[in-house]
């Protein structure tokens, strides 16, 4: 925000819809570089997305007089659901085959490197980011200027005009 002077006096709603814009370009920028780059890492987060995926289990954790009863109720007919508990627990859970090998302690040492050079990429494409959007802090004040600034000046009068004034003594 400081790269195109909106750190400062500028609604947190034009922040935002800046700031996340440039954290997309730099998540796409180290999501490819991980890709690319960094094997271990990649296999990491997408075993993380899987078991994501797998995580929610409705079935588990009930009490034994629940034991293999279905977990969603008989549906009423004409009335469809709008999600049910079975749906939102999505594929069947991995075997013990299926789940990952844990890591010996060389590839963890390589995982923590990795996870140094990502957040290295990142901190390297969010300066480069800056750099290039400060060319563009010109056009970006004036747009707010242009465009945000009535708007503000319009609630503040509209503001102005709801108060109620203090009763007079």
């Amino acid at each position: 925000m400081a790269a195109v002077g909106l750190d400062h006096d500028v609604p947190h709603a034009v922040q935002h819809g800046l700031s996340t814009r440039v954290k997309s370009i730099v998540d796409d920028i180290v999501d490819d570089y991980t890709q690319r780059n960094l094997p271990l890492l990649q296999r990491e987060l997408a075993e993380a997305e899987l078991r994501r995926a797998r995580q929610y289990r409705p079935e588990r954790g009930l009490e034994p007089e629940y034991d293999g009863l279905p977990v969603d109720p008989d549906p009423i007919p004409g009335e469809p659901y709008l999600f049910t508990l079975a749906g939102l627990a999505g594929e069947e859970p991995a075997d013990d085959e299926d789940l990952p090998v844990p890591l010996t302690d060389d590839e963890k040492a390589a995982l923590r490197t990795e996870i140094r050079l990502a957040d290295e990429c990142a901190i390297h494409a969010g300066k480069l980011v800056c750099i290039s959007i400060e060319s563009h802090r010109e056009r970006i004040q004036a747009a707010v200027a242009q465009y945000v600034e009535p708007q503000i000046e319009a609630l503040l009068a509209d503001l102005t005009l709801e108060l109620d004034s203090p009763p007079s003594l």
